[in-house]
């Protein structure tokens, strides 16, 4: 079984740290660096497992709309070479206890897409670079922003049709779900208040003017007492993700398990 993972970069040199720690149940990396001046590039160079290359923007004003359309075709070119392939953010960890044993039984049910269940993880200060994200740092709050449907049969998937920040798809082709939920996406952003607020409006400044007009990205404009309440009000709905049975107690809505999906000869 083959995972390719496709996903875009800027200045996450310390985060890759955890990055590569959490995926190593995945065998490729396809990175698109934007110009990044923290030692990221020169890093994904140095790894025989990452393919690096540089980004570049399909929409000069928008950063966002550049990276829906960057998702919705960089994975085409796993067509053919990869069973599984994942489109993610580099904060964001798709997690399941043995998830290479999940893969292989989906594939022999017949999943051709995986939903993961949002979390927004929750850090009082930055983590250890040694650190193992999903085993250290363990309390996040159910956020269905974060809920996507990130894992995907490359052969069986004909368009992705991500949203904007990919917090919806809508995937044509042979698109069958697992019966349960029981992936999980761990957004790691919140790693520290102060840390997280100079993070914000270094994005920031990289937004484009559709971006501006349109509020996406709206979060990395917020002061540091608006960013300090967004923790409180995670903080307070946040649980320990390794003990919650997901499937079943997950209380967000679920945003692909309220439609129809297309199948052989419907898609």
């Amino acid at each position: 079984m083959i995972v390719h993972l496709h996903t875009v970069c800027w200045n996450e040199r310390e985060m890759l740290e955890h990055f590569f720690r959490h995926y190593d149940w995945v065998d490729r990396f396809f990175i698109l660096d934007d110009s990044s001046t923290d030692g990221s590039r020169e890093y994904l160079e140095s790894r025989d497992d990452v393919e690096v290359k540089t980004l570049v923007k399909a929409n000069p004003d928008s950063w966002v709309d550049s990276a829906r359309q960057i998702y919705n075709s960089c994975w085409k070119a796993s067509r053919g070479l990869a069973d599984w392939v994942v489109i993610t953010n580099i904060d964001e960890h798709l997690y399941h206890p043995d998830m290479r044993a999940y893969l292989a039984r989906a594939s022999q049910n017949g999943v051709t897409a995986i939903p993961a269940l949002g979390y927004q993880m929750i850090c009082d200060s930055k983590p250890n670079l040694q650190s193992l994200l999903s085993r250290d740092h363990r309390m996040g709050c159910p956020w269905r922003n974060m809920g996507r449907l990130a894992i995907f049969n490359p052969a069986e998937i004909e368009e992705t049709n991500f949203k904007q920040g990919r917090h919806r798809a809508d995937f044509t082709g042979h698109v069958v779900l697992p019966a349960a939920d029981d992936v999980i996406n761990l957004h790691y952003k919140y790693m520290g208040e102060a840390e997280t607020h100079a993070r914000h409006r270094a994005q920031g400044e990289r937004l484009g003017d559709i971006d501006r007009e349109r509020g996406w990205g709206h979060k990395y404009g917020w002061d540091a007492a608006a960013l300090s309440d967004d923790f409180a009000k995670f903080r307070r709905g946040a649980v320990d993700v390794l003990t919650v049975e997901h499937a079943s107690e997950y209380n967000e809505p679920r945003w692909w398990r309220e439609r129809t999906w297309p199948t052989k000869g419907t898609g």
